[in-house]
């Protein structure tokens, strides 16, 4: 346990960082918006085509990884859902169930299964996030809508998270990645090298934003938010969301599913991460408890450094 602590901690370090610098004025709240915009338009794009293009096409069309991690967050989401619904609205237990299932795959889990299993871990990866990113996103902001008379609006706020998906630099970094694993495009050698430079700086510059953004939310909310609103959440995401992914995929490969350990290890991994960063954007965007979202989010990822390195200690 304590040579994965030693791994994982500088990754956890970068995002305290962050957290510790906009926190104490030194990276203003002005900048941060750059710098997730540095990630999220050039920096993880990059690392998502260079993992595309350098992973084979049967493993970015992983129907088995596809299946397991559907069905689980299929399970988180209606669960959540069904949890909260007793305390809030649709709006608040759908944004709720959202943070529940969608770990941050791209700011963290990217660079951090990246470094820990080498290229075995593209392919799930590639898959998880392309399911968080169309599937469970737009269920989620659909069902936030229930709340509206009669349901209207549901559609209109697929369709309107599906505009925002076609808008986001990643989806379509991985479907160039993908055809240039198929079509065996290389690069020329100075483009090459200029992606490969804003590639490896995705993960310090990610690390460090999620930091920020953390610190940046709990300056900017002074509602108080009952531990029993956000605790539970965060921590069924660290454990509760593994735990199934790991008994779903040990079941799916007890019936025969062609489903290796090694993408078991990254599927289970991809879900002991904490909760996704930017669903506190789409929180906002929707008019739900922000501060709620975000105490999820911090939780998670304060927990997340024991957390994680436990998984990764019992599965590698």
């Amino acid at each position: 346990m304590l040579s994965v602590l030693l791994i994982t901690f500088p990754f956890f370090a970068l995002v305290a960082c962050g957290f510790i610098a906009t926190w104490r004025g030194v990276l203003p709240q002005a900048a941060i918006p750059g710098l997730n915009a540095f990630v999220l338009f050039f920096a993880l794009p990059c690392m998502l085509y260079r993992f595309g293009a350098q992973t084979p096409i049967h493993q970015l069309l992983d129907i088995n990884v596809t299946l397991v991690y559907l069905l689980c967050a299929a399970v988180m989401v209606g669960a959540t859902v069904l949890l909260t619904r007793r305390r809030m609205g649709w709006n608040d237990a759908a944004f709720g169930a959202l943070v529940a299932a969608f770990p941050n795959t791209g700011f963290m889990g990217v660079p951090m299964l990246a470094a820990l299993l080498g290229a075995q871990s593209a392919g799930p990866i590639i898959v998880t996030m392309a399911i968080d990113m169309i599937i469970t996103t737009s269920v989620c902001i659909a069902l936030s809508r229930l709340d509206l008379a009669g349901g209207q609006g549901v559609w209109t706020a697929v369709r309107n998270s599906l505009r925002g998906m076609a808008a986001n630099p990643m989806p379509w970094s991985i479907l160039l990645g993908g055809l240039a694993s198929v079509m065996g495009w290389v690069l020329p050698g100075p483009v090459d090298k200029t992606v490969a430079m804003l590639a490896g700086a995705a993960s310090p510059v990610a690390l460090f934003t999620i930091g920020a953004v953390l610190a940046r939310s709990q300056m900017n909310s002074h509602e108080n938010v009952a531990a029993r609103d956000y605790v539970p959440i965060a921590l069924a995401k660290l454990i509760i969301h593994p735990l199934l992914v790991c008994a779903v995929g040990m079941s799916a490969m007890a019936m025969g599913l062609s489903l290796s350990h090694e993408k078991l290890v990254v599927l289970v991994l991809l879900a002991a991460l904490p909760s996704a960063s930017n669903v506190s954007l789409l929180t906002e965007r929707y008019g739900a408890h922000s501060g709620r979202i975000a105490r999820i989010i911090l939780v998670s990822t304060s927990l997340a450094f024991l957390t994680f390195s436990a998984a990764v200690a019992l599965m590698i």
